[in-house]
Parts: structure tokens; C-alpha cells; sequence
């Protein structure tokens, strides 16, 4: 079963900071508050604090690029499509300096070095046996499998950096979040054009 979602932990993390209402699970039920991470007020070399909200999106943003990349790098062995391998190196090359920037600014932060989603299978995650699946696939077939979990990816990192656009304080992680909702909504919109027959959601 997967673990709740990016949003709602990046949620109960701002229930922790003070700053927002605490998420309703399935039955309507308050979804208990995760800690906050260390070394949340830690000062960059400007002087400027991470809030909570700031780390604990910098950390699902490394989760998550980290399980999407190795999708991506499927793509060359999988399809000969040119436009289906354009787009997947175009995201590949924007998530990889997002991933650079993220890990960066935790180290600024000075926030642990472990990932602390690791072995969850959130929302935007392709999971053990959904990475199988496109291993085993080639063609048409990858190309459905891909554009599935690519949305899913881009949507759920375009709402949780939107999230922190929202309750996030340090600049330089705003900035950063604000990067990933132009280039996730850019990439939604060409994944779109490429997959017209894909179901909205």
C-alpha cells in the first residue's frame, strides 16, 4: 500500500511550523503531524532561515527526481521514437539540475544527509514492481507506461513545489520551487501534445 502522499506530509510538516490546517485522511479522520526535520533554522551564508516547510520540500524534491531519472534513462533502449526520447532527455536535463540545486540547498541547511522517504512509494513514485513493467516493455506499450508515470510525476512535484511557493521562506528554495512549477507545467503541456489520448486527472 502506498504511504500518503508528498502533499500530505509537506501539510503536516506546516502543522508542525504553525502554518496550516492538518490533512483529512480517507474516513475524514486528522492525519497525525510528522516531526520536523532537523536543523530546520539553520542559516544559509546570506543569513536567511529554512522554515520546516523549506527542508521537507527539498527532501521530497531529491526523493522524488531520484526515482524518476532511472525511468527517464530507460527511454534511449525502450523506444525509437524521436520525440518520445527528445522529451525524455529534456526532462531528464531540467530534473537533474533541480536535483543538483535541492541537494545543495539541504547541505546549506544543514539538514541529514539520509533520505528520510526512502522505500516509500508515494504519488509521482514509479514503484519496484511498476519499473519491471517497463523494463519489460518496448514501443507503444512503453510509451503508455512512460506517459502514465510521468504525469503523475510532474503533477504531484508541480503541487507540492506550489506548496512551498506558498509557506516556504528561504529565497533560494522559493526560487527553486517556482522553477519546478514553470518547467513541470511546461513539460505537463508537451507530455499532453505527445499523449493526447491519455486521460486527464
Amino acid at each position: 500500500m502506498r504511504q500518503p502522499t508528498a502533499s500530505t506530509v509537506l501539510i503536516a510538516v506546516l502543522l508542525v511550523a504553525g502554518c496550516g490546517a492538518g490533512p483529512q485522511d480517507a474516513a475524514g479522520t486528522a492525519t497525525p503531524p510528522v516531526t520536523a526535520p532537523p536543523a530546520t533554522t539553520a542559516p544559509t551564508p546570506t543569513g536567511t532561515a529554512f522554515n520546516p516547510t523549506d527542508v521537507a520540500w527539498l527532501q521530497l524534491t531529491v526523493a522524488m527526481t531520484e526515482r524518476l531519472l532511472p525511468v527517464l534513462d530507460l527511454v534511449p533502449a525502450r523506444t525509437t521514437d524521436r520525440a518520445w526520447r527528445q522529451a525524455a532527455s529534456q526532462v531528464a536535463t531540467t530534473r537533474r539540475a533541480d536535483l543538483d540545486r535541492a541537494r545543495r540547498l539541504l547541505a546549506d541547511a544543514a539538514a541529514p544527509s539520509t533520505n528520510p522517504h526512502e522505500g516509500h512509494d508515494m504519488p509521482g513514485m514509479v514503484t519496484t514492481q511498476e519499473m519491471s513493467a517497463l523494463r519489460a516493455a518496448s514501443g507503444q506499450p512503453f510509451h503508455r507506461l512512460l506517459a502514465g508515470h510521468l504525469r503523475a510525476h510532474l503533477a504531484q512535484s508541480v503541487r507540492v513545489a506550489t506548496a512551498e511557493q506558498q509557506n516556504g521562506v528561504q529565497p533560494a528554495t522559493v526560487a527553486l520551487a517556482v522553477a519546478v512549477v514553470r518547467s513541470g507545467t511546461a513539460d505537463l503541456a508537451r507530455l499532453d501534445h505527445l499523449d493526447p489520448a491519455q486521460p486527464q486527472g
